[in-house]
């Protein structure tokens, strides 16, 4: 919940100051600053972070090797050699095709974590993208990644 500083927020003709109402005879507007997440918590989710990036890391090492010439992390898929029959070439075809696939979910997830792990760094963990109020810490522990909350979530799958 973000915290409201002690500037009073006018409504009609009321104000309302820490919960009291007093009278007001012009508007004044709220500025409101985000909570920050406990350090604790954001240590305890950095430390998931880092495991599943290792995770990750290691099933993408299985069957594609990193790019060198890429900027940001990629992988690219190793296109396996099982023979040169007909049917051990359709084989290296379809282990392939799965693997695209594979890698291509398995990138945008390593895609997910870094970008958390940036956001940590950054100190924005926690806070919500799109409307910049803090995401539910029950949302975290599920979805470590999130960069939305789930109202914000909602409302862009059209969920409401």
């Amino acid at each position: 919940m973000p915290s409201i500083h002690f500037w009073p927020v006018a409504l009609d003709r009321l104000l309302f100051l820490n919960g009291q109402v007093i009278l007001a005879t012009q508007p004044i507007f709220a500025i409101i600053e985000p909570r920050y997440m406990n350090k604790a918590f954001v240590e305890e989710m950095k430390g998931l972070l880092v495991s599943e990036k290792a995770k990750l890391e290691g099933e993408l090492g299985r069957f594609a090797h990193r790019n060198p010439k890429a900027i940001e992390e990629d992988f690219d898929v190793n296109f396996p050699n099982l023979g040169d029959k007909e049917d051990e070439n359709a084989s290296e075809v379809a282990t392939y095709s799965d693997n695209l696939s594979l890698e291509d979910e398995l990138e945008k997830q390593l895609r997910d974590v870094l970008s958390a792990m940036k956001m940590i760094e950054a100190g924005t963990y926690g806070t919500c993208k799109y409307c910049k109020q803090e995401i539910a810490e029950a949302r975290l522990r599920a979805r470590p990644t999130s960069s939305s909350c789930v109202e914000c979530k909602k409302t862009l799958t059209q969920e409401v």
